[in-house]
């Protein structure tokens, strides 16, 4: 099993303040911390337990700046076997990155490929499914819990017979109503929830090892993509300051404000 898993580098906005670019269509980096995106953690660990579990290779890849190697070391700590950067400058949207990984994907010759749903930088949720689009792959969005198919051999108990790769693969995925089961054959695109597992933390061993581990770079001018972005962000805001509240005598009078000011009720 070839696994190909797609990881991002975002900056770390939970715990800073930010700032808007003079310009409007940025947020200021300088101050802030990057980090592994936290849903792309997930689909490492399930990379490496199915791997655990049916031998193969996991391999991570991403797209940005020379900074990004640091992801992808943590990515080699925490099971990885190799990685390999696309060394990209430049901002990127969702489509482009997508035609980024699809070359990089098929190169690899990749059984799977796991992701997280979403990057919280940008929140765009559809780099995977423009992904599995351009590869004429199969999808599965929103994971929750993933499991490889078992052979009809399998289900009989039948000693000798072993799981084959490249099978299939049933996929629990969340959806607005609950649950939602489905079965895909391989290659596919599966993209994760943060409920499918818990990321294994990189451990001093998992350091040490990583760094003798193969980290590729590759220019993306030299993939032969076109990577103009097909979406401009026109103007950025920040979001208007709360008011303060204010303290009400009664229940009667909070009821009052709540009908005739907030108009709530």
């Amino acid at each position: 099993m070839n696994i190909a898993v797609c990881v991002k580098r975002i900056p770390k906005t939970a715990e800073a303040d930010i700032f808007i670019e003079k310009d409007g269509t940025d947020i200021k980096k300088d101050h802030l911390v990057f980090h592994l995106n936290d849903w792309d953690g997930y689909a490492v660990r399930e990379a490496a337990l199915i791997k655990e579990k049916h031998g193969g290779e996991v391999t991570v890849i991403t797209i940005g700046p020379e900074e990004s190697k640091e992801v992808l070391t943590r990515c080699l700590a925490m099971g990885a076997d190799r990685a390999i950067m696309v060394v990209a400058e430049q901002e990127l949207d969702s489509l482009a990155a997508a035609r980024i990984f699809q070359k990089v994907v098929a190169d690899e010759k990749a059984d799977l490929v796991l992701m997280g749903k979403q990057a919280i930088d940008d929140d765009a949720n559809q780099t995977g499914q423009m992904l599995a689009a351009l590869l004429g792959w199969p999808q599965a969005t929103f994971a929750s819990k993933a499991e490889s198919l078992e052979s009809e051999a399998e289900k009989q108990g039948i000693p000798g017979i072993v799981l084959q790769d490249g099978k299939g693969a049933k996929v629990v995925r969340e959806v607005d109503g609950g649950l939602e089961t489905v079965e895909v054959p391989l290659p596919a695109v599966v993209t994760v929830d943060l409920r499918l597992n818990t990321p294994r933390y990189a451990s001093l061993p998992g350091i040490m090892k990583a760094r003798k581990k193969e980290l590729k770079e590759v220019p993306v001018d030299s993939l032969g993509i076109d990577v103009t972005p097909r979406l401009k962000v026109i103007k950025l805001d920040p979001p208007p300051k709360r008011q303060a509240g204010r303290k009400v005598g009664s229940v009667q009078e909070l009821v009052q404000v709540l009908h005739n000011e907030a108009k709530v009720i």
